[in-house]
C-alpha cells in the first residue's frame, strides 16, 4: 500500500504495488467514500458486485473490504485524490495535475492492465481525447489500458447486464495476457 504523498493521507489510501494484474482507476473519491474511508462506498455503486459476479474475485467484497484487493493482485487509485459529491465538481487544472500523477504511478508499477472507471477518466487522462469502452490500443508503457462504464449508480446511460459484460471481456482479457505470458 503506497501512502506516499499528502493528498492521499487526507482522503483514500492507494492500494497500489509492483506487479499487478489490474489497477483500477477511478475519478475522484465521492464524499460517501471518503467519509467511510472505502473505495467505491456509493449507494448503488457497482464496482464490488461486479467484480465478483465478473470472475475476477473468487469471493464476494464488500466496500468495507477494500483494501483485500491486493490479495488477488488488483490495485486501486484515482485520477484527483480530493473527494468530492460528483467528479463535476473537480476543477480542470485538477485533472490536468492529476493526469500526470497517475500517469507516474502507473508507469511506476507497470500493472498488465489499466482499468478505467468510466469514459470520463479515461478521456481526462489523455487530454480530452475521445474514447469506446473496452480495450484501448494504446499502451501506458507496458500497460494496456481497458474502459469500462462507471459502476455508480449516477451511470444509469449503461445497464447492470452491460456493466457486467465489460468486467467479463476485462477478465477474458486478463486470462489472455496471463497465459501469452506463461
Amino acid at each position: 500500500m503506497d501512502l506516499g504523498d499528502s493528498s492521499a493521507a487526507e482522503t483514500l489510501p492507494e492500494y497500489l504495488r509492483p506487479g499487478l494484474d489490474i489497477i483500477f482507476a477511478g475519478y475522484n473519491p465521492g464524499e460517501r467514500s471518503a467519509m467511510l474511508g472505502h473505495y467505491y462506498a456509493g449507494f448503488g455503486n457497482l464496482f464490488w458486485p461486479l467484480l465478483y459476479e465478473s470472475g475476477l474475485t473468487p469471493v464476494p467484497l464488500s466496500f468495507g473490504e477494500d483494501r483485500r484487493i491486493l490479495e488477488f493482485n488488483y490495485g486501486l487509485t484515482d485520477l484527483v485524490k480530493r473527494p468530492s459529491r460528483s467528479s463535476a465538481d473537480l476543477r480542470p487544472e485538477e485533472m490536468r495535475r492529476g493526469a500526470g500523477e497517475l500517469e507516474a504511478k502507473l508507469m511506476r508499477y507497470q500493472p498488465r492492465i489499466v482499468c478505467f472507471n468510466g469514459k470520463g477518466v479515461y478521456e481526462h487522462f489523455r487530454g480530452g481525447q475521445p474514447c469506446e469502452l473496452g480495450g484501448q490500443a494504446e499502451l501506458i508503457g507496458r500497460s494496456k489500458a481497458f474502459v469500462i462504464p462507471s459502476t455508480s449508480a449516477r451511470n444509469g446511460r449503461v445497464g447492470r447486464e452491460r456493466k457486467l459484460e465489460f468486467f467479463r471481456d476485462l477478465r477474458r482479457r486478463l486470462l489472455e495476457l496471463k497465459q501469452a505470458a506463461a
